[in-house]
């Protein structure tokens, strides 16, 4: 006998909303319930349209169908690509990253967890399973292939997400399957460049990525902060460059990097690298400096979700090398690997502990689960140590003795951070809460053994020592906002010099450096220590101290955050300026002060763009950021500050983020004890079928 929705919800003669929502075995009810959901912020109202939209495809449909539709919707808001059945009932309120049964704010609603609790996950598969709306994973028919759902196993997609990780896994198997013929003389020519093994020290993983990276058409390195990512990559364009202009074919190299600060970041760094390679000429002219965006890569068609180089127009090149990959998401990683010619190598870069992509998806997350323990094959070994001459037969490496780990053996994890050495406060903390070690993260907090650490516990929400923190920084070196005002002030040009003077570029370049001396960044974005109400707290006390001459919308000095791409004037999401007097080109108010917005050219120049105003739709100030916007990039002086409560977004992979941020100094701002501890350990779960699609590819 089929069960009535009804029947699986938990029935309390006590409880008097549970007697008015019951029974639920119709659609309707289901969608009322829904909107009451909505209303507590539980789901999105996207969330509940699309049911909406469903359950006209389908008005005969299981209401537990049209539940599953919306969870799964409400997942990919949360950056899941599927919805796990079973995880999702074995813990709902963790699963779903919802407000906990015994939350006072909820009253006597039905709660999301009061009903997953009573589902019984098999009965749930086989509903969805014989839905005119899911489609079997392995039904190949045209007609399940019309269908918005589609069930594999114990995950349910939306139709569009599980194409994404399709294609994504199809691409990968190919490249795993394709090895490229490595030089005859790879061992001289890493030599060359990283100089002969030594027996007694340790061992060079920039080495070993090279190498690897050599002999695939795919692969992955991973690494910290300061592990010395853009240096391998470097040598490695020459080790790949080097053959080919000898071979009078050189490769067409690009590089990318998903915002416009990673892109800058990335260009300045390389350019120095480069600048420094022991390299002939003819290589070192082959090897590009330029860091563009992923979206102007690709060519991102404004108002839609497609580019212009795509599986049908592929890219025109040979290496494609992508840092910060930790940011891209699974769409992207899909469009990217459509985009890319058969031939080409893929290189990715980044950090696999910093936080995911904003958008559903922790694709390099999947790609390096392995990376630290190793997972090589015996043959991958062996041929490591011929190559590289080091010594690997004595490393804590895991191996795969029966061929179930594929992709390990085209991922490196660099080990070894140049910049947070041992001396260093910021690398110790961030290894501490990278382990999860919350105890031992605030000792060294509290120790003050390291002139790099600071921490603030705040006094209530007004506690006027956060103002001070934030305008002045600390005595001992790192500075606060007022360095980059003070700066604006003390070195602005003449304003009779016309707008055309250089001097004007040096400013602005100026004033933006400062700016990057500091930042401010958030885990949340609303509420009193979050991202709105801080803004607005900071300027009240930069206009209070004189620092800047008004609140209003624009004002000299106004730091913004561009929060969408503008293609027509060429600034990206994630892009900062700041607004600065300079006088007017031309007209009758000529030589007078116009307010205009410098932004740092992000496309290889060392120039800035000067914007009006009034042409920037899309822009937030940003003496506070959230983490996930600062990622990408680096300020001398970082600060988190923490809500004073417990909130989903806050994780280890969050707190890691913020640390590592800061290349010389991090605060801790803390409105309440606890807070941090907790974050520290919870950890970032994103759920998809990634990893288990690719486990024992060939």
């Amino acid at each position: 006998m089929k069960r009535s929705f009804a029947d699986l919800l938990p029935k309390s003669s006590d409880d008097e909303s549970l007697m008015d929502l019951a029974p639920l075995s119709r659609a309707d009810d289901l969608l009322l319930l829904l909107t009451r959901w909505v209303e507590r912020g539980w789901l999105r109202a996207l969330d509940k349209a699309f049911v909406a939209f469903l359950h006209e495809l389908a008005p005969e449909d299981d209401p537990l169908v049209l539940l599953a539709a919306a969870l799964t919707s409400h997942q990919l808001g949360h950056g899941h690509v599927c919805l796990d059945l079973f995880e999702t009932l074995k813990e709902p309120d963790f699963a779903l990253s919802l407000p906990p049964e015994g939350d006072s704010q909820t009253g006597v609603e039905l709660l999301p967890s009061q009903i997953l609790r009573a589902l019984d996950g098999a009965h749930w598969c086989k509903v969805l399973a014989s839905s005119a709306l899911v489609a079997l994973a392995v039904d190949e028919h045209e007609e399940a292939r019309q269908r918005p759902l589609v069930l594999s196993g114990k995950r349910l997609y939306l139709r569009r997400y599980w194409a994404y990780e399709r294609r994504i896994d199809e691409a990968l198997r190919q490249r795993l399957a394709e090895h490229e013929a490595a030089p005859d003389d790879l061992r001289e020519r890493l030599n060359g460049l990283f100089g002969p093994a030594n027996a007694a020290g340790p061992i060079d993983w920039q080495k070993l990525a090279c190498a690897l990276a050599t002999r695939g058409a795919f692969s992955i390195i991973t690494g910290g902060p300061g592990t010395g990512k853009t240096t391998t990559v470097v040598r490695l364009l020459a080790l790949l460059q080097a053959p080919a202009v000898e071979a009078g074919k050189p490769l067409r190299i690009r590089l990318a990097a998903p915002t416009g600060k990673a892109a800058a970041r990335l260009t300045e760094s390389i350019s120095q690298q480069v600048r420094t390679l022991d390299v002939v000429d003819a290589v070192r002219e082959r090897i590009p400096c330029d860091v563009t965006t992923v979206h102007r890569l690709l060519g991102s068609r404004p108002g839609t979700r497609h580019f212009r180089h795509h599986g049908g127009n592929r890219l025109p090149l040979d290496v494609l090398v992508i840092d910060e990959a930790s940011m891209i998401d699974l769409e992207m990683m899909a469009n990217l690997l459509d985009a890319l010619p058969t031939h080409a190598r893929l290189v990715l870069l980044g950090d696999k502990d910093q936080l995911a992509s904003v958008e559903a998806g922790a694709v390099l997350g999947d790609l390096c689960r392995d990376a630290e323990e190793g997972w090589y094959s015996p043959r991958t070994l062996a041929w490591l140590e011929s190559v590289s001459g080091e010594n690997l037969a004595a490393s804590d490496l895991r191996q795969d003795l029966d061929g179930t780990h594929a992709l390990a053996q085209q991922v490196v994890m660099l080990r070894h951070s140049r910049r947070f050495g041992e001396g260093s406060g910021i690398g110790q903390l961030a290894r501490r809460v990278n382990q999860q070690q919350p105890e031992q993260a605030r000792q060294l907090l509290l120790e003050g053994e390291f002139t790099d650490l600071f921490s603030l516990a705040l006094r209530g929400e007004h506690d006027g020592a956060l103002e001070r923190l934030l305008l002045d920084g600390k005595a001992e070196g790192p500075k606060g906002y007022r360095h980059y005002l003070s700066l604006l002030r003390q070195r602005r040009p003449a304003i009779s010099r016309p707008l055309e003077d250089s001097c004007w570029t040096d400013w602005a370049r100026e004033v933006l450096s400062a700016f990057d001396e500091f930042q401010l960044l958030c885990a949340v974005r609303k509420g009193p220590w979050g991202v709105a109400g801080l803004n607005q707290r900071i300027t009240a006390a930069l206009l209070k101290a004189q620092l800047i001459d008004s609140d209003h919308q624009w004002y000299e000095g106004r730091p913004v955050l561009m929060t969408r791409n503008d293609y027509g004037l060429g600034l990206m999401n994630g892009d900062i300026g700041i607004a600065l007097k300079l006088p007017e080109r031309e007209g009758p108010d000529a030589g007078k002060q116009v307010l205009r917005v410098a932004f740092p050219r992000n496309d290889g120049q060392r120039g800035v763009r000067f914007v009006l105003p009034s042409r920037l739709n899309d822009v937030e100030t940003v003496f506070a950021m959230t983490v996930h916007k600062s990622q990408g990039s680096e300020f001398a002086h970082t600060a988190l500050i923490l809500p004073d409560a417990l909130n989903p977004v806050l994780t280890k992979e969050l707190v890691y983020t913020a640390i590592t941020r800061g290349k010389h100094w991090f605060s801790l701002i803390e409105p309440r004890a606890g807070v941090f501890e907790e974050a520290v350990q919870r950890k970032v779960k994103r759920l998809s079928g990634l990893m288990l699609a690719l486990e024992g590819a060939v």
